[in-house]
C-alpha cells in the first residue's frame, strides 16, 4: 500500500518564516528603543555615571563643607544676638541699693526698649557715665511738688508701691519743679538715695535704656 506524505505548501512555510522574523524584530527594536548608537553600534549617549532611572544622585558634603555652613549659622545667630541688645533688649547687673526693695543689689534686669515710658515705670537710665536704676513718677509738663505732706504730681497726691516716704532734703533743684519736654522725673525707690532728677532735675529720654521688664535674683541662684 501506497503511503504519501502531504508536504505543506511552500508558501505557508514562507509565510511562517516572514511572521517569525518580523517578530524577532519587533523585540529587538522594544529592546533598543530610546537609546542612539553611532555609526559602530555602540550606544551614542551612554548614562552619565551616579545617574540611576534619570534622577542623579547628590553629592555628599565633604568636612569643610560642614564646618563652612556650621560657622556661617554661628555667625547669623551671633549678629541676630547683637541686634537684639542694641535696638529690642537691654541686660544690666545692678550694683547700688538705689532700687531696694524691688531691685537688690546683684539683681540681673532685662530692659525692653521698643515701648513708650509711662508714670510707674520702673527704668534704666545712663547718668554722669554710670548705669541707674529707677521709677518714673513724673512726664514732660507735669508739676512735680515735694512737701512735709509728701509727693504730689500736678497738685495731687501719688499712689505709690514703696515704703520710704519722698521728701526733698537734700534735693538739688527747685519745688515745684516742672518736668521739661523730652525728658521723665524719676525716683529711687529707696528714697533716702536722692542721687535722682531731685539731683539731676529730668532725665532725658534718650538717656534711657529701656523698661524693667525681668528680674533674676542673683542670691539663691
Amino acid at each position: 500500500m501506497d503511503e504519501r506524505v502531504e508536504q505543506p505548501d511552500s508558501a505557508e512555510v514562507k509565510t511562517e518564516s516572514v511572521t517569525e522574523g518580523a517578530v524577532g524584530q519587533d523585540v529587538i527594536a522594544q529592546d533598543t528603543e530610546g537609546v542612539s548608537t553611532d555609526e559602530g553600534g555602540r550606544e551614542a549617549n551612554p548614562t552619565p555615571n551616579g545617574v540611576k532611572n534619570g534622577v542623579k544622585k547628590g553629592k555628599k558634603k565633604t568636612a569643610k563643607q560642614y564646618a563652612i555652613s556650621f560657622f556661617i549659622k554661628i555667625g547669623v545667630t551671633a549678629l541676630v544676638v547683637v541686634l537684639l541688645l542694641i535696638f529690642v533688649v537691654g541686660i544690666y547687673v545692678n550694683h547700688s541699693n538705689a532700687g531696694y526693695p524691688m531691685i537688690k543689689d546683684g539683681d540681673l534686669c532685662l530692659t525692653f526698649k521698643l515701648t513708650s515710658l509711662h508714670k510707674g515705670d520702673p527704668i534704666v537710665y545712663e547718668r554722669d557715665g554710670e548705669t541707674k536704676f529707677g521709677r518714673i513718677v513724673a512726664e514732660a509738663g507735669d508739676i512735680v511738688d515735694m512737701s512735709e505732706e509728701g509727693l504730689t504730681v500736678n497738685g495731687y497726691g501719688t499712689f505709690e508701691d514703696t515704703v520710704y516716704p519722698t521728701t526733698a532734703e537734700g534735693a538739688a533743684i527747685e519745688f515745684p519743679y516742672t518736668v521739661p519736654e523730652d525728658t521723665v522725673f524719676v525716683l529711687n525707690d529707696y528714697r533716702a538715695d536722692v542721687y535722682d532728677s531731685r539731683t539731676y532735675g529730668g532725665i532725658p529720654l534718650k538717656d534711657t535704656k529701656g523698661k524693667i521688664i525681668l528680674l533674676l535674683r542673683k542670691r539663691g541662684v
